[in-house]
């Protein structure tokens, strides 16, 4: 997983509201395991109709592909839990994620792949959105250690973030290379402690005493 600490780019606009996970990629493409390619997938009904491509749709113009930053209406990411709509969106080229609220699922399968979802309040998502309608080249910078999103008229808006996900995404590790970083820290503990379970009998409580296999 790639560090994330800031970020300065245009975005693209999605005002609709409660975009689902099959509108994001379709179902059919779901049959791989390999992140890279879906991002010809992305929004795939939304840019083509009978497998031609759209030309109205905003994620066909070529200049787009460069665009890092999506903002997107009240809960993107709804649906089922398919991992492959954040797959997607990042090989497009998506780096973060703006709205007021997202599929929980979604939220979560971001953060472990790297993309950041970043949660505004709904007036100050109203707010963005009004300036980059006016200018469609305005930039938005993305400060992850401060928690800030900066856009044009000197507006700032604060988000929240977990700080072990923000950790992870500072440092540009998962949580599998996060455990195998502590692997000697837990092979101690578990050598080193053990497990005492209550078990409730009668007609006395009987301790039994078990190797840790945990941490």
């Amino acid at each position: 997983m790639n560090k994330f600490t800031r970020l300065n780019s245009t975005c693209l606009l999605i005002k609709s509201e409660n975009v689902d996970t099959d509108q994001i990629i379709p179902a059919q493409f779901l049959k791989t395991t390999k992140k890279n390619g879906l991002g010809k997938y992305l929004f795939y009904n939304w840019r083509n109709n009978k497998d031609k491509k759209k030309k109205n749709s905003i994620f066909n113009y070529s200049q787009q592909t460069l665009v890092q930053i999506l903002i997107a209406g009240n809960n993107f990411g709804c649906g089922s839990s398919r991992e492959h709509a954040v797959w997607a969106l990042q090989d497009f080229g998506f780096k973060v994620i703006i709205s007021s609220s997202f599929g929980d699922i979604f939220y979560n399968n971001a953060l472990k792949n790297g993309l950041l979802p970043v949660i505004i309040k709904s007036d100050e998502l109203e707010i963005l959105l009004k300036i980059i309608e006016r200018n469609h080249d305005t930039k938005i910078r993305i400060n992850l250690d401060r928690q800030k999103v900066y856009v044009a008229q000197k507006k700032c808006f604060i988000f929240s973030i977990d700080p072990f996900r923000k950790m992870c995404l500072l440092k540009g590790i998962d949580e599998l290379s996060y455990i195998f970083a502590h692997k000697e820290k837990i092979k101690k503990f578990e050598n080193h402690h053990k497990l005492f379970i209550f078990i409730n009998s009668e007609p006395n409580n009987n301790m039994l005493e078990l190797n840790s296999v945990g941490f």
